[in-house]
């Protein structure tokens, strides 16, 4: 990115997971975990809870291995992202809206996958997702070897676990910073109560982001991440506007924030070699249009 270098001193690169098939990196470890299946399991079915882009990687992955897929999502969830899991997934899906916040979401789909004997995907807290979705650091590391930062996008914590552990073990100094909505503080909170609890979050542009910690990820995130920035929702609308017109990617809220933390300042990144991570670019004409007037 030869404008966010010039803004930070840096040497910034991006990876554009928008660019992904259903436009986020998630596929990566919906396909990894799916096919890991058994065939057994795969006779039961699956369910899972997402903000919209994991569910869109497990539709697919339910409809190329004709396995039934109950798929819960948030009702903050937008329709672009709910109308991309019904086109992906077609007789395989079933889709169910749960509640306003992800959480809430999650806790009773879990109940569902009890009740009704399916098996349970976690969006974060499965080893073959995260090992999946770590492709993307391996990929960031084969393409530029000397990167000395990487900032990535954290929620749940499955994405930077992933690709925190590809990097450090192609190059071990390397520091990853984890990049959260302001509106969502449950990993800062975590942290300083030594101890994942559930967190009130508000409406953000990062709808992705939505949910709290890990329990399963905090010592990861306690000893392998150089630290947490916060990013605020004007930040995140300014994130937007700044890869559509610099670099001509629709990107939405979640995709934008690592970039965003950049573009503001959060982070020093003089004289250093930079990979920012791009998560992903299902964002809907509204809130795109909202994002881009609030951006100026």
């Amino acid at each position: 990115s030869p404008a966010l270098s010039k803004i930070t001193g840096g040497k910034i690169w991006l990876k554009l997971e928008n660019q992904q098939i259903a436009g986020s990196f998630k596929p990566r470890g919906a396909f990894n975990r799916m096919f890991a299946m058994t065939e057994e399991e795969r006779q039961k079915g699956v369910i899972t809870c997402s903000s919209g882009n994991l569910a869109q990687g497990i539709a697919m992955a339910a409809r190329d291995l004709k396995t039934k897929a109950v798929i819960c999502v948030p009702g903050q969830c937008p329709q672009v992202k709910r109308g991309s899991i019904l086109e992906k997934g077609g007789e395989f899906v079933e889709l169910r809206v749960i509640g306003t916040y992800y959480d809430e979401a999650e806790i009773e789909s879990m109940k569902m996958a009890e009740r009704e004997n399916l098996i349970f995907i976690s969006a974060f807290d499965d080893p073959y997702v995260a090992a999946g979705q770590g492709t993307v650091g391996l990929e960031m590391m084969q393409d530029e070897p000397e990167l000395d930062v990487i900032l990535c996008q954290i929620s749940g914590a499955g994405l930077i676990r992933g690709v925190a552990t590809a990097a450090k073990a192609l190059r071990p100094g390397i520091k990853v910073w984890g990049v959260h909505a302001k509106a969502n503080p449950a990993w800062p909170e975590a942290l300083k109560k030594g101890m994942v609890e559930l967190v009130d979050e508000e409406v953000s542009l990062a709808d992705a982001l939505g949910g709290g910690a890990c329990q399963n990820h905090f010592d990861f995130v306690i000893n392998e991440l150089e630290g947490l920035i916060a990013v605020t929702e004007e930040d995140i609308a300014k994130g937007i506007r700044f890869m559509f017109e610099k670099h001509h990617q629709l990107v939405e809220g979640a995709g934008a924030i690592a970039a965003a933390a950049a573009l503001a300042g959060s982070v020093d990144l003089k004289d250093k070699k930079v990979g920012i991570v791009v998560s992903g670019g299902n964002i809907g004409e509204e809130k795109f249009l909202s994002a881009l007037s609030c951006g100026r």
